[in-house]
């Protein structure tokens, strides 16, 4: 009898996730036992992902810089890759604001509703407001001083430096290109085997993806704040959500025109990836198994997917940006703001630069949407509320993020003549790929 594909297991789990949420919230102490005996499977499995987050970027970069050979390839694919990202995220920008002007999710908001709102979440909100006010003050040129540490192994014990890892890893590659082969092949060796451990890693750890998807689901449910606070931001999760569609349609074209690969093919081989990055919220997290579909299934040359996904999953948050947007546009609108298209501009220019300073775990982009705020003249208070439906939106725009990067993946590829023929052909194969 054939086996179920991954992404089958991982949608199953989401569902009893779901329904064994709800089913226990409805009697006492239900959401106790979630919390205590199945959360706990979640966070194992995300710590788990966020383990080899570090020594995945480190192995696959450099590896994937060193096998160039050559410092004019680098630099070729560094610059579309960096070209690509910033005109997605402005598409996306684009986007949020012309669905919010058009649907007015904001106008649907009483006034009792924004003041129940902003009472319940205003300790969050200001939180948030205070990590904004730090990255704000430290200039607008402490994001490029922020990219070179002070010391490597101080920057990979935390995921959320992962560009620094990446500059590292970047750097140490081009000096293995630099140096005699002769010299450069014994440590190439190692990165390469490195590499391989780490890959058979992640095929062990996914076996365990239904079960810690379930986990994370009926957690989540259980710990929802009001069913009532969730129907009076209803237009705005739709309107984000229509966003984020468009999204993925937009994603699509791209491949389909300059791939000439079909949406069936593109949207089947990263499914597993966009099913986990729903569950996670995380694009960090995701980056093993969005590096593993990209490259096993849908054809991408180690040496791009090595090199782009692991910069797409720290800067290219086009789900973010695009969410961003609409909220910005959505709190003015509860406030009744009026935003010029100056402001709006603004809007595009700032939610840009902030989806790549954002951190690829989940809440991040909380912190830079007060940045977004400030910049309209939208007043930060109006944080509390998009806050209660932030979590379940979150999971939708990390499986833009994701998306996204698969997309610039495959482009980048076909334009430097790396992307072949999928090593894993039979699209329903269980996974990890049975020999």
């Amino acid at each position: 009898m054939k086996k179920l594909a991954l992404h089958w297991k991982i949608l199953i789990g989401m569902v009893l996730g779901v329904l064994i949420g709800v089913v226990f919230s409805n009697f006492e102490g239900g959401k106790e036992i979630i919390q205590d005996w199945i959360k706990p499977f979640g966070k194992i499995f995300i710590n788990s992902l966020k383990l080899i987050a570090v020594p995945l970027i480190l192995a696959s970069l450099i590896k994937g810089v060193s096998d160039l050979k050559d410092i004019s390839k680098l630099s070729k694919m560094g610059l579309r890759t960096i070209a690509l990202y910033i005109f997605t995220t402005v598409i996306a920008v684009s986007i949020g604001l012309i669905l919010v002007n058009m649907i007015k999710p904001g106008n649907s908001i009483s006034d009792k509703t924004r003041k129940e709102l902003v009472q319940n979440y205003a300790e969050n909100a200001v939180k948030y407001k205070n990590a904004a006010e730090k990255q704000k003050d430290s200039g607008p040129l402490q994001a490029l001083v922020d990219l070179v540490p002070q010391n490597i192994v101080k920057a990979a014990s935390n995921n959320r430096n992962m560009l620094q890892v990446i500059f590292f890893a970047v750097f140490f590659g081009i000096g293995l290109i630099l140096i005699e082969e002769k010299k450069a092949k014994p440590v190439k060796d190692f990165f390469d085997g490195f590499n391989e451990v780490i890959l058979k890693m992640i095929d062990l750890i996914m076996l365990a993806a239904p079960y810690g998807v379930f986990a994370l689901l009926a957690a989540l449910v259980v710990e929802s704040p009001s069913v009532d606070l969730f129907k009076a931001l209803g237009w705005y999760a739709l309107t984000v959500v229509l966003g984020l569609a468009l999204m993925i349609v937009f994603y699509n074209t791209l491949v389909a025109i300059f791939t000439k690969k079909p949406p069936s093919f593109f949207m089947k081989g990263i499914a597993p990836a966009q099913l986990l990055a729903f569950s996670t919220s995380s694009s960090a997290a995701t980056l093993p198994v969005t590096m593993e579909r990209v490259t096993e299934h849908l054809g991408v040359d180690e040496e791009v997917s090595s090199f782009v996904l692991p910069i797409g999953a720290t800067i290219n948050m086009d789900g973010t940006s695009l969410y961003q947007a609409v909220a910005a546009v959505f709190i003015a609108q509860a406030f009744g703001m009026d935003l010029t298209l100056g402001q709006q501009l603004g809007i595009i220019v700032t939610a840009t630069l902030a989806s790549i300073g954002s951190a690829a775990v989940p809440g991040a982009g909380m912190v830079m949407l007060i940045i977004v705020l400030q910049q309209a003249g939208i007043p930060e208070a109006g944080l509390a509320l998009i806050f209660a439906i932030d979590r379940p939106l979150d999971m939708c725009r990390t499986t833009v993020n994701v998306t996204g990067d698969a997309t610039v993946a495959m482009i980048v590829a076909k334009s430097v003549g790396k992307l072949g023929e999928p090593k894993v052909k039979d699209w329903d194969d269980n996974y990890p790929k049975e020999e």
